[in-house]
Order: C-alpha cells, then structure tokens, then sequence
C-alpha cells in the first residue's frame, strides 16, 4: 500500500474535544506520513463532509453534542463503508463492544501508543482504499469502451496502454502468458477497442482433434471427405470483419500452420476440398502459454509462422510477479460470487491477503477466481499458510519499499539521479534495489 498518495486521496478525519490528547494523536498520524483533518465536535466533521469525504473517522465515543456512537449511527447513513474507529475510556469495553456490532471498524482504549493508532488508521486506509478500487472497477466494467483487466500494478498497466495503443491498427498480435493469466480477456478487449464490426471467434487450439483440426478452421467443401455432405464455412471465414482468437496456438499442426501463414500474408482461405481462395477480412489474435520463440529453434513451431505473428507481441506478467493486484482481484471476484451464489459478502483479514499474496498462484488469475467463489461459499481457499508469519515482515517491508522508489520515479519521470536524491540515498543503492524489486526507470519516461 502506497501510503504517500492516500495522504493526498485518502484523508484522516480525528474526533477528539481533549486538547491534549488530540494534539498527540494528530502528531502521530502526520509523522506516519498521513494527511489527518482534526475537529472537537462531531458536528464540525460532518459539515466539513461536504467538502471533502473522509477515508477514515477516528472518533472518541464522549463527546460534547453528538457522541462517537451517535456519529457511528450518522456514518451508516452518509457511506456505511468509511472505516469508523472509535477511542474510548477504561470501563467502556461494553458499550464500544455493542459499537462492533453496529459496525465500527476498531476500537482504541486509552491510554493508548500512537503505534497502535497508526497501525489501526492504515488498516482501515487499506479497507477504503480497496473499497474504492472495487467501485472504479465496476464503473469500468460498466463502460464497454474501457479494458475489463482488474488491478493497479505497473505490469497490469503497462498491458492496458499496450492495449488502447495497438487494438485500433487491426495489425495481427500474439499474447504471451501462463495458463490462467487472462490471454482470453486480453484478447477480448482488443476485439471491443478495435471498431471492428464483426464477431469475436475464440478456438482452442489444443482441444481440437488432429482429424477434424483443419475442416474446423479453415472450412470444407462438400464431398472433400467422408461425411462432407455439404459446404462447411470454418472459423476464419465465420470471423470475417471481426477478430480470430487462436488460443494455444503452439498445439497446431505443422501442416497447417503453413496455410495459417498464408492466410495472413494473403487475406484469403482455401477450404479443405476446394481450389479457390476466398478473400477474408478478419483480425488474427494469437496466444501461447509457451515460449514460442525456443519452440521454433527446436523445430516444434514453424520460424516464418512465428516470425508473422510476433510483429508486435503483448505478455502478460503471471499473478505471483503482480501481489499488489490480488487483493483488488480478489474483492471483485468475491463480489461477483456474493451476487451469483445469494450469499453475504466474503470478509478477509490483513493475514488472509498475506497469504495469498505470497502463494505462487500456478493458475494465476483463473484460480484465484475459483478460490474467491471457494469462499463465498463457506469452503476453505485451500492454500496452505506454513511459513507466513516467519516472512510477513520482510514481505511488508519489500513491497513498502517497492513502491516508495516506484513513486520517486513517476516523480522524476524515470531520472534515476534526482530519484536517488528524493529518496536520499546513493545512486548505486537505488541501481542495486531497482534491480531486486524489477523496476526499469525507461518505464517512467
């Protein structure tokens, strides 16, 4: 979590009528690098609300006028999702208690550390934060124009500006990508963003039949072989004015790989049993899960098929390389599920998401889809969580660390110099941690 930008986006608003202990509370939250709002009375906070909208209300429960409960209550009506924690005094565990059930995000008892405030705002920050990715996300995937691809990574990015810039140049594309990380999706998005007027046609290569492999694709005449009682249009032809998806293209047979390549070079398909050639007009978006390149040096893939296809290729990061992705994937999967299935919304903790965030995730997006339904229903997500707690620090701390440089240089526009003069730390410090945390500074410029 990137708490330099919710300083700006995501403000702090303190409750507190005791001068003293205000004063404390706000010294804490602004060293903790947050931008925190402070009144004494609940009626102050909520007119500020009209101007700006708290990402997190930090509340003594007794206050002059209105009280930290009643503001609660309040809260409910105005966003019941804006984190409201509540400061109480010794004896009052009943009632903040009652406060949890009436949807309080925490509870601090005084005399409290102000590592404990902080900790518990960032917590809360985080919950908002995702909140607010989840409502983007559903806008975004409301509008047909914008790229149904979730999370906020530089990878993920980096994939949707790839996108918008080459879906309308109707050049052929090959997506590159694990099982699972979504080439479908990709592909999809590059139909819609195209303009093209035409289906969208999707074939799994490698769940085709060898036998019929051909006729499918490429179309027959009636009588080319047994049973080819009439003509049969294949799926190139189907896809005219609109875009081919070949999924795993690297299971298809040599032999016609051949007249694949010339359906490219020569806008035209020959059906199996005919001798004409008929024009098509049809965008071809290929995927490999392998690595087509080392495939075709050992002759498993022909070079020149390669070489057509790979013009312009788009690779999608697999899920372990983008954690900062899940939990956003995560919510809106899960949310999803809530509707499909009639079923309350999932709830995860800090140490959920840990976990997950240091799974391996084989079948990266697609099993975490699955996992996100898994509980929904009731059922365990099924990962193992040995080794968590030993690692959560280090984890915290890499990717804290990993997104203050990734901040330095949007800052500086990819200028290594002046970022390492943000950060206040050697050049070639900042050289060795954007080696370790895969950061390239021409991604900036």
């Amino acid at each position: 979590m990137d708490y330099n930008n919710l300083k700006i986006n995501l403000p702090v608003y303190l409750i507190e009528d005791d001068e003293d202990v205000r004063r404390g509370c706000e010294q804490a939250i602004q060293l903790a690098n947050l931008s925190v709002y402070s009144f004494t009375t609940a009626e102050a906070a909520q007119a500020a609300m009209e101007d700006l909208p708290p990402a997190v209300v930090v509340s003594d429960v007794r206050l002059p006028g209105l009280s930290g409960l009643e503001l609660l209550d309040e809260m409910q009506k105005y966003d019941r999702d804006i984190p409201v924690i509540l400061i109480t005094g010794h004896g009052d565990i009943s009632m903040a208690v009652e406060a949890m059930r009436n949807n309080a995000y925490d509870f601090i008892e005084k005399p409290f550390h102000s590592e404990r405030l902080v900790d518990v705002i960032r917590r809360a920050l985080e919950k908002r934060h995702l909140i607010l990715e989840i409502r983007r996300l559903h806008e975004q995937l409301e509008n047909s124009a914008e790229i149904p691809l979730i999370g906020h990574s530089d990878e993920i990015q980096k994939v949707r500006s790839t996108i918008s810039a080459l879906a309308p140049t109707d050049v052929d594309l090959l997506i590159l990508g694990e099982t699972g990380s979504g080439k479908e999706v990709v592909a999809h998005a590059i139909h819609t963003l195209s303009g093209r007027t035409g289906p969208f046609v999707a074939i799994n290569c490698g769940a085709l039949p060898e036998a019929i492999f051909e006729s499918e694709i490429f179309g027959h005449e009636a009588g080319a072989f047994t049973g080819a009682i009439k003509t049969r249009i294949g799926k190139i032809e189907y896809a005219e004015g609109g875009t081919l998806f070949l999924d795993e293209i690297e299971s298809m047979p040599q032999v016609l790989q051949v007249k694949l390549l010339r359906v490219l070079q020569d806008h035209c398909v020959e059906r199996l049993g005919g001798n004409s050639c008929i024009p098509v007009d049809c965008r071809v978006v290929a995927a490999s899960k392998v690595d087509l390149h080392h495939l075709s040096e050992q002759g498993g893939f022909r070079a020149d098929l390669y070489y057509r296809l790979n013009v312009i290729s788009i690779e999608l990061p697999p899920l372990r390389k983008r954690p900062e992705d899940i939990a956003p994937l995560m919510a809106y999967f899960a949310s999803q599920a809530s509707r499909r299935f009639n079923r309350e919304a999932v709830i995860w903790n800090e140490q959920d998401l840990l976990k997950w965030q240091q799974y391996d995730w084989p079948g990266n997006v697609r099993e975490l889809k699955t996992v996100a339904e898994r509980l929904c229903l009731g059922v365990s997500d099924g990962i193992e969580s040995s080794g968590i707690v030993a690692t959560s620090l280090a984890s915290r701390v890499g990717g804290y660390e990993r997104g203050l440089i990734r901040d330095a240089l949007k800052s500086t526009k990819g200028n290594v110099s002046d970022a390492a003069e943000l950060l206040q730390m050697p050049k070639k410090t900042l050289y060795d941690k954007l080696n370790l945390h895969d950061l390239e500074p021409k991604n900036y410029r």
